[in-house]
């Protein structure tokens, strides 16, 4: 890879909350405020998102407006994988977590013979079903998407026909089948959990390094540990959500939690992280200013953004030196 790309996600379809579709533009806000270039200084491509749907109802009651987000969908894959193939690194900002299933799909389609490792840094499981989810809510249902999920086996919801053909049509995004095998997934900070993730997550096995453990590990042993543990895969995907931080510095987000990451963890955290070379993409998603006071949620959440961006150029500039 030769240089970075920026994805621009603005679709909250799959939000319970609205406002995490001006999550980009809170950024930029920041940018400026910080008198940062870092928006000029990377090439950036907008995918349409379909936020007018909103004013519509949906007839979706277990996968809110899933026909829409299936739309938006393709067109992340889409920029992904072109984004890929072009031998460019896509840094994807986004309105709400349900981007990552395209994400994923994007990045196996580029790389369809390659085993991809996922570390997900969230509050959340997102591990729901349109069989299982409290809410309908599709930003809690994109690693289910991406692993092939459905978890009959904690079966509370009877979705109808078409909400089952739009879930399949996530599922099976970009090519047939899972993009993902649960030994290749890895939880940081997920603490707000329901009953049916928990049993799932339990049933496959899944790596799942709680707050106590970063604390006492920190960064740069995680890091080893995480990699170690994904050392079977070709490439790693990366996927942060600002509800992974602490609700004292993540009001601004829809789905805040306590007893989160410090901003000095989740910023060395994402650095170390994406100093391993085989980290091929970078996701930041749910910030929503409406929600926030003074856009502190965007202002921190940029810092976080400008080190971990600083890691991933690092990285491009040695490779490009070895490779010479």
């Amino acid at each position: 890879m030769k240089r970075i790309k920026l994805l621009e996600v603005g679709s909250e379809l799959g939000a319970g909350t609205r406002g995490a579709g001006m999550g980009i533009d809170a950024l930029r806000v920041a940018c400026l405020n910080k008198g940062s270039d870092y928006f000029r200084r990377y090439n950036a491509v907008a995918v349409p998102n379909l936020n007018h749907v909103l004013f519509e109802k949906t007839p979706f009651r277990w996968a809110k407006h899933i026909d829409a987000i299936y739309t938006v969908q393709k067109g992340i894959a889409s920029a992904v994988e072109q984004t890929l193939r072009f031998g460019e690194f896509p840094l994807v900002l986004a309105g709400d977590h349900s981007s990552a299933n395209a994400t994923i799909a994007g990045i196996k389609a580029a790389y369809p013979h390659k085993t991809l490792g996922v570390v997900w840094i969230d509050a959340h499981a997102d591990l729901h079903s349109p069989y299982t989810t409290p809410s309908g809510n599709v930003h809690g249902m994109p690693l289910a998407a991406a692993l092939g999920q459905d978890n009959r086996a904690h079966q509370r919801n009877q979705p109808d026909a078409d909400t089952e053909f739009f879930w399949q049509r996530l599922q099976n995004l970009a090519e047939p089948g899972p993009k993902l095998c649960p030994e290749h997934l890895v939880y940081v900070g997920v603490r707000d959990t329901e009953e049916q993730e928990d049993a799932l997550i339990e049933e496959l096995g899944i790596k799942w390094i709680k707050l106590p453990e970063i604390k006492e590990k920190g960064s740069r042993q995680l890091t080893r540990e995480i990699y170690e543990h994904l050392r079977t895969c070709d490439m790693v995907y990366i996927s942060f959500d600002v509800d992974s931080l602490d609700s004292s510095f993540s009001i601004g987000t829809g789905t805040p939690v306590e007893d989160g990451l410090y901003l000095s963890e989740a910023e060395n955290l994402c650095q170390d992280l994406l100093e391993n070379e085989r980290v091929v993409c970078f996701e930041m998603v749910e910030i929503n200013p409406t929600l926030d006071n003074g856009n502190t949620m965007a202002t921190n959440a940029f810092n976080i953004l400008e080190k971990a961006t600083n890691a991933i150029e690092r990285r491009l500039k040695l490779e490009d030196v070895v490779s010479r």
